[in-house]
């Protein structure tokens, strides 16, 4: 048996996103969307979210390249120091801070708590989380995450982990820098399932999509869709609209969010899903 959840992040990003996030959900094949509790279009996003009972909404927590829930003195250990009110920009700067020690557990626990709860507020039921640019692939913050998703009574979390087949890369140079980078953590991936079992979460087999972000086209997903090994495993994309409001946005998913669209809602899309027997759940079924 194979089952595919088809994640769409970054809603609430910008009314463009969000409304091509809303269409790939009604006439595509997404069935789960992760929200950005500080996102310039939250309020559209959460209000898209209550006329969509069949698409499962998640937290997508910020850590990195966005502002705080909480006042910045009380998480100051994430905020950059150049700054008064945001958090580091980049996931290197992060990620070296986090791993020596100088980022404070209880701030990032602290910090996700408040951004589920924002949700929450917003009378959204949030059905997992999972995290910007994947910080919760380390240690240093899958641990406190686990533990806030816990007291929020959030019950499932992305698994970052997956097949890193080579023979996807055939074709397609722009992806060997991205696959290098994953799998180069893919050690990671016991100890994550691990910590996961212990903390009493739901998580899939692993993702699609991670090393082809920004990059996906019929073709990849089709690949990706036909070598899909038995288990449930998530779909990671990015759909959106580039227009005025992205380009007021530092991201490097500008074109690659409108071609995503139209990918996820092409009848080959759907097609491939049935062909190969891809049963389509969403996170609430796996929690």
């Amino acid at each position: 048996m194979r089952r595919l959840i088809v994640n769409a992040d970054d809603f609430g990003l910008t009314p463009g996103v969000n409304r091509a996030i809303v269409e790939a959900h009604r006439n595509g094949i997404v069935t789960s969307s992760t929200l950005m509790a500080t996102g310039a279009a939250f309020d559209d996003a959460a209000k898209d979210a209550s006329s969509l009972p069949d698409l499962a909404i998640g937290c997508h927590v910020l850590l990195v390249d966005a502002k705080p829930v909480l006042q910045p003195e009380v998480v100051s250990d994430l905020i950059e120091p150049s700054s008064s009110s945001h958090f580091r920009e980049t996931l290197g700067s992060f990620a070296r801070q986090t791993i020596s020690g100088k980022i404070s557990s209880e701030q990032i626990e602290a910090e996700t708590i408040a951004q589920i709860r924002k949700l929450q507020s917003a009378n959204i039921g949030v059905s997992h989380i999972d995290s910007h640019k994947h910080t919760h692939i380390l240690p240093q913050v899958l641990r406190p995450l686990l533990r806030a998703a816990k007291a929020c009574n959030v019950k499932a979390v992305r698994n970052p982990f997956g097949p890193l087949r080579i023979s996807l890369l055939s074709g397609h140079l722009e992806l060997w820098r991205q696959y290098g980078k994953v799998s180069l953590l893919k050690w990671l991936a016991g100890w994550f399932n691990s910590e996961v079992s212990k903390a009493g979460m739901a998580t899939p087999d692993g993702t699609i999509g991670i090393v082809t972000t920004g990059f996906l086209t019929q073709d990849l997903l089709n690949r990706m869709l036909e070598t899909l090994p038995e288990g449930t495993w998530e779909l990671v994309c990015h759909p959106g609209y580039n227009d005025a409001d992205l380009d007021k946005v530092k991201t490097r998913l500008r074109s690659s969010r409108a071609a995503e669209l139209e990918i996820l809602t092409s009848d080959e899309t759907r097609q491939l899903l049935a062909k190969n027997q891809i049963d389509l759940i969403n996170y609430r079924d796996l929690g």
